[in-house]
């Protein structure tokens, strides 16, 4: 090995250790993204839900009674494998005749929990339990959307003060 070579080797490891320092700080620069989920809990201990029944049930345990005829409000159900509920997400909350429910925060939502199943609710401050148009529309295309992402639509309620409507039941998912 010559001397000029030596001295070529050591410019070029100069030269990588400044594209190195320059990468570094370029990728300071940019905001990074950390995803992490814990349960509090092991996931053996958590509910699980095998019917409409118990959906309803869960879902009512997290849903303003006094409120249920009053405003429109879109909640969201994530599930493990096991059908565990991971746990319940408000989405909207409207007004007497509807809310909006954005499908990109119900899908990043799930995201954030590593869902496998999904199960969407809402409550029709009318009492009617038969499903809108735009509920028929949203379902289809939840269940698109949770397709994509390795996830399942399980089930969409509508919640009354009388009853519910479960589109699984119907057959409507």
């Amino acid at each position: 090995m010559t001397i000029y070579n030596v001295q070529s080797e050591t410019s070029n490891v100069n030269e990588n250790a400044n594209q190195l320092n320059s990468l570094q700080e370029i990728l300071k620069a940019i905001p990074q993204i950390k995803l992490s989920y814990k349960l509090d809990q092991p996931a053996s201990s958590l509910m699980r839900v095998t019917c409409s029944a118990d959906v309803e049930k869960a879902f009512r345990a997290s849903w303003d009674e006094d409120n249920i005829e009053f405003v429109e409000e879109f909640k969201v159900m994530f599930l493990n494998r096991g059908n565990r509920i991971l746990g319940i997400c408000e989405i909207s909350k409207g007004g007497y005749s509807g809310t909006v429910a954005d499908p990109k925060l119900i899908l990043s939502a799930a995201l954030l929990t590593a869902c496998s199943g999904i199960i969407l609710a809402h409550n029709h401050p009318s009492g009617q339990l038969k499903p809108s148009a735009a509920d028929l529309t949203l379902t289809n295309k939840m269940k698109q959307g949770a397709e994509l992402l390795d996830m399942v639509l399980l089930d969409h309620l509508i919640l009354t003060k009388e009853g519910h409507y479960s589109f699984a039941d119907e057959g409507d998912v």
